[in-house]
């Protein structure tokens, strides 16, 4: 094994455990909890005073400040409908709910705005905005829909946009012929294999990770690189095996290591099939790439 593949799979185990690890690799971020183990979302009407203990528990075990906590719990109940569109949300009844100063309310309430997710206007105060106003590609909120009711819908679309963003840049990737990008990108397909033999799924998810973030980064493209988030969400949260990326296997790993090999010697083409072939290897794919349309 080399001594990148120990150090990575070494780094996640210690994040598993939670503990600190080293290594660059902390700087990606993974899924913590699946949809069954979290904390289920409580409804505003009704609540009592359990509503902002559970809002910590289920925020705290993610490491979060307060602030933190108090976004993701509100982010969570915006997405989920049970603070619906149109619903004012007043900051003093947001703090005696959930135990929390003033302060901490309106910084909260501020970084939802920068979401799209509520608007605060004088006279009117904050109110809930309507999905079509929401930023669908934030990354919180693709994590707030992919483990809420709208789930089913959140993973369809993020296969789509993967089926749509990550062949092109495999193509792009192709022809930027980097050895030290190569390097990397066949160093990830290597913790792949190793962590796939040693049954390590939070190592293998973590170098798959890094290998299509990198993949996208030099494609050369600044535009698709602004994109890089919805594939790392998708990785994070996708939750049923629609794709190779989905879960560790021999198929993913192989289809990978295509992919470098493609990319070191220049082949647009094979670079691109190999990664539609990554992007449709399990049946249910049928539910995530577009059919063509009736014109």
């Amino acid at each position: 094994m080399s001594t990148l593949a120990h150090a990575m799979m070494t780094a996640a185990r210690h994040a598993d455990s939670g503990l600190a690890g080293s290594g660059e690799l902390d700087r990606y971020p993974y899924a913590e909890a699946s949809g069954s183990d979290r904390v289920g979302v409580p409804h505003w009407d009704g609540a009592d005073v359990e509503l902002g203990r559970v809002g910590r528990r289920a925020a705290g075990s993610r490491g979060r400040g307060l602030h933190g906590q108090l976004v993701q719990q509100l982010g969570q109940m915006i997405v989920s409908g049970d603070l619906g569109a149109d619903r004012p949300l007043v900051p003093e009844e947001i703090g005696q709910r959930f135990e929390v100063s003033r302060t901490v309310v309106r910084e909260s309430l501020r970084v939802l705005e920068a979401k799209g997710l509520v608007s605060a206007r004088p006279n009117v105060g904050t109110r809930v905005r309507p999905v079509a106003d929401w930023n669908l590609l934030d990354p919180d909120i693709i994590e707030w829909r992919a483990f809420g009711p709208q789930r089913d819908d959140q993973r369809r679309e993020l296969g789509e946009l993967r089926w749509t963003i990550e062949p092109l840049a495999a193509r792009l990737a192709a022809g930027h012929g980097r050895p030290d990008v190569q390097q990397r990108l066949a160093d990830m397909v290597e913790i792949m294999g190793h962590a796939l033999g040693q049954g390590d799924s939070l190592t293998f998810a973590r170098a798959d990770n890094e290998f299509h973030a990198l993949l996208i980064q030099v494609a050369g493209n600044r535009m698709l690189e602004h994109l890089s988030g919805i594939v790392s969400s998708a990785l994070q949260v996708s939750g049923s095996p629609i794709t190779a990326c989905d879960r560790p296997s021999e198929a993913g790993v192989a289809h990978h290591a295509r992919m470098v090999e493609a990319i070191a010697a220049g082949d647009s083409t094979g670079a691109e099939n190999a990664m539609r072939q990554l992007l449709t290897v399990h049946p249910e794919v049928e539910r995530v790439v577009p059919a063509p349309r009736e014109h």
